[in-house]
């Protein structure tokens, strides 16, 4: 099949989607880049063009903040999907532009306030909407429901005791005070920090504050720590309450890491946005870098039809990899790879609508070859 791709953002994982694509050749695309700078989608071009050695497979636009152009307008009326690469907030502008010219869409975003919007959105749509598909929220959520079915099949119990899911996007090094470095959105690390995390508690949804269960967890005998952040748990704690008792998901860090963090959201001043504050002072006192590992956790716990407790568990570590001749850091393919997966799942399957995690085929998408080119055999 021929398809029209429209990536919605030119940053790290946007270009990372477009190179994926064109790499593996799954089917045959124009991959369109859209950027409110025109020249950070042309630099996309360029970047998938010399990663293949390949010429006019991509094309860049212009795609301002507000209102749309008619170059944006002629785009859409030949695409097929748009995959929004851009900040959340942009979310439900852009699942409206997927409606109106009937286009299927995927995003990447955990915030949950924008995923309402777009599910209010895509209601009655003829085209699917595939929400939160990258890492956390996205491969996770689906890496839980596969070790739950599996769990099911195997010990012949519908109900289980706890779901546990938990990622890391980590520096390969981490120094004191703060123990970490950026290898992604700031914006996006400050958010999760600070508002609510959703888990299930007793076989109901329910509200915790992030930051406020520190753990350690020895994960392929490596040592970290985890808590409570927001959106990672993505539908899941609607789609299993009543089926899991216990069900939260948790961001890795390096041991430390957490405990400075809880001290500078004690340092906000009064009538100061502590998301605000947050991302700042990070922004001041933390580097980003390159050299980055994503470690990934999932777990299944509960008893089989003799009473005898069970788990299944599985575990990924991802370092930075080549897609072509282009090197890509470990948050970006296992960010783009999922969100790949959607759009194949997208066009060749009969989707409407808005479509969560813990609606998807878990098998045809952790064996689909975007994400098994990335994450491996299950």
């Amino acid at each position: 099949m021929k398809a029209n791709i429209i990536i919605a953002g030119s940053g790290g994982i946007g270009r990372a989607a477009g190179l994926i694509l064109a790499e593996k050749k799954e089917f045959d695309c124009n991959i369109y880049f859209g950027d409110r700078y025109l020249e950070a989608s042309q630099s996309s071009v360029k970047f998938v063009h010399d990663g293949i050695e390949q010429n006019d497979i991509c094309y860049p636009f212009l795609l301002p903040e507000d209102g749309i152009t008619e170059e944006t307008v002629e785009i859409l009326k030949k695409g097929d999907i748009i995959l929004d690469c851009l900040p959340g907030s942009q979310a439900p502008r852009l699942a409206q532009m997927a409606k109106d010219y009937n286009l299927h869409y995927a995003n990447l975003t955990e915030y949950v306030n924008e995923t309402n919007q777009v599910t209010e959105i895509a209601k009655g749509a003829d085209t699917g909407f595939i929400l939160q598909t990258g890492l956390a929220p996205g491969f996770i959520n689906v890496l839980a429901m596969k070790l739950l079915n599996n769990f099911s099949e195997e010990f012949q119990v519908e109900k289980v005791k706890k779901i546990k899911m938990k990622v890391g996007a980590l520096s390969e090094n981490a120094i004191s005070p703060y123990f970490y470095a950026f290898t992604w959105s700031p914006i996006g690390v400050s958010t999760e920090y600070v508002k609510d995390a959703i888990v299930v508690r007793d076989y109901k949804k329910t509200l915790v504050p992030s930051l406020s269960d520190t753990k350690g967890i020895i994960i392929d005998g490596d040592h970290y720590e985890e808590n409570f952040t927001s959106g990672g748990a993505a539908d899941l704690p609607d789609a299993l309450a009543g089926r899991v008792k216990e069900l939260d998901y948790k961001t890795l860090r390096y041991p430390g890491h957490y405990k400075w963090v809880k001290n500078i959201l004690e340092e906000v001043p009064d009538g100061k946005d502590k998301i605000e504050y947050l991302q700042e002072t990070m922004l001041r006192r933390i580097p980003t870098v390159e050299d980055d590992v994503v470690v990934i956790y999932a777990n299944v716990i509960g008893r089989d039809q003799k009473g005898i407790l069970r788990s299944k568990e599985k575990s990924y570590k991802i370092y930075p990899s080549f897609v072509g001749k282009k090197k890509l850091r470990a948050i970006q393919t296992t960010t783009a790879a999922p969100l790949c997966e959607c759009a194949r799942m997208l066009l060749t399957g009969n989707y409407k609508g808005a479509v969560f995690q813990s609606q998807m085929n878990p098998t045809d998408f952790i064996n689909g070859p975007f994400v098994k080119g990335i994450y491996g055999e299950f």
